[in-house]
């Protein structure tokens, strides 16, 4: 959630209270935050030094806004460029492609489109690999039923990665984004 903060605040300075809107007109389609989940962030990026706050009082409310620093611009774009590891990996590469727009120049752009590509193809690949294992498998009859539903479930995954795949090939040639 901090390289998501991080994004949000290339943009300007913000309060708790504006990064929360932010997230509720557009990043919560593809990433779930609570106020607590993005003050504990905040807290963090703040103790790394990656943004700073500053104090002020307005309509007699005080009020904190939080800014990015140069150290927090060298670790939103070192995230940017990152290969994805862990978990989660539809949550990250949409955040990612929300601030492609950030990066100025289409190398770093097509560096981007590549490394998600790569992890959604290295998944595809285990996800394959895997339904070629289960489907060499003997289900006991009692267990039929049971197997079933859990290979749809399998179905779901390789169907999800094939489509991820061919969105983010699409945007990668629609853009005429080099290879990296």
């Amino acid at each position: 959630m901090g390289n998501v903060i991080l994004g949000l605040l290339l943009v300007g300075p913000a309060t708790l209270y504006a990064l929360t809107k932010q997230f509720e007109q557009g990043i919560s389609l593809f990433y779930s935050a609570s106020l607590g989940s993005l003050r504990a962030a905040v807290t963090v990026l703040l103790e790394r030094g990656l943004v700073t706050v500053a104090g002020s009082v307005e309509n007699g409310r005080n009020k904190k806004t939080y800014s990015i620093t140069d150290a927090g611009r060298a670790a939103f774009a070192e995230w940017m460029t990152a290969p994805i590891t862990g978990g989660d990996l539809e949550t990250i590469a949409l955040s990612k492609v929300y601030f492609l727009g950030m990066l100025t120049d289409t190398a770093s752009r097509a560096t981007v489109l590549a490394g998600i590509l790569d992890r959604i193809r290295a998944d595809q690949r285990q996800l394959e690999s895997l339904a070629g294992h289960l489907d060499a498998v003997d289900i006991p009859p009692e267990y039929a039923e049971i197997f079933r539903y859990q290979r749809i479930t399998l179905d779901y995954g390789l169907l999800s990665h094939r489509t991820a795949r061919k969105f983010f090939e699409s945007l990668a040639q629609k853009h005429e984004l080099p290879p990296p």
